[in-house]
């Protein structure tokens, strides 16, 4: 497949990866939503979702590892059952979806997630752990389609009040669980054919340097003119690939 793409494509390919990793690097994610829908720009959806799948599932076990202790997993356990049971529908539908529908319905999803990014707002004060049931449902969901769901997950953790170091860690480690089941049901799927594992391994240097970077990278941009340029970004890339013919 690496032989198929020219090389102004393989340059987009890098700059796109270095990018995502990078702002993983800096925010603890993100890089589905931003790699995703770019790359797919030039690769099948059914090939960039799980090589990204598989990378971001290297990534987690850094962040995951690191802060451990930290882990809040009395926030963390409810969502997991809703959690697998949308991922086994859409592994299911994964598997026998039109690539053109996922690629359309992928554009549709980052083009609502880019106007939450701009004018959306986190619930204020501390929401039911009630919500659980939809945001572990719904991100169970995305993630095996899109590869991003983790809006879902943020959204409802950053709601029930976490300080900042218990909300990274407890992220890291929700997308562990939930990377290593979709990365799992991929495999079962028959999804990793050799060339998505060759795929897989050339962005793999890519990745570390770019997560490395990231976490030494301090800015001063607010988390939401941070969250607006992401939002920018995705609202570019929805739109082209709703009208990618």
């Amino acid at each position: 497949m690496l032989q198929a793409l020219s090389v102004a494509q393989l340059a987009w390919a890098v700059g796109v990866l270095l990018a995502a990793y990078l702002v993983r690097g800096i925010t603890g994610f993100g890089s589905g939503l931003i790699g995703i829908p770019l790359l797919a720009l030039i690769l099948p959806v059914s090939v960039v979702v799980p090589m990204i799948g598989l990378l971001d599932l290297l990534a987690s076990f850094g962040h995951g590892l690191h802060h451990r202790r930290a882990i809040a997993w009395h926030e963390l356990l409810p969502l997991l059952p809703f959690t697998v049971a949308g991922m086994a529908l859409a592994l299911y539908l994964f598997k026998t979806a039109d690539s053109e529908l996922l690629r359309r319905l992928l554009g549709g999803f980052v083009l609502l997630y880019a106007l939450h990014a701009l004018i959306g707002r986190v619930p204020g004060g501390r929401v039911s752990r009630r919500w659980a049931v939809p945001a572990g449902g719904l991100g169970g969901l995305v993630n095996p389609l899109f590869g991003t769901g983790g809006p879902f997950f943020v959204i409802y953790l950053q709601a029930r009040g976490l300080d900042r170091l218990a909300f990274r860690a407890t992220v890291a480690a929700l997308f562990l669980i939930d990377g290593s089941v979709r990365v799992s049901g991929y495999a079962v799927s028959g999804f990793y054919p050799a060339d998505v594992l060759i795929l897989a391994t050339a962005a793999l240097p890519l990745m570390i340097a770019a997560m490395y970077a990231g976490g030494h990278i301090h800015t001063n941009l607010s988390h939401e003119h941070f969250r607006q340029a992401i939002g920018m970004v995705l609202i570019g890339s929805g739109l082209a690939l709703l009208l990618r013919h």
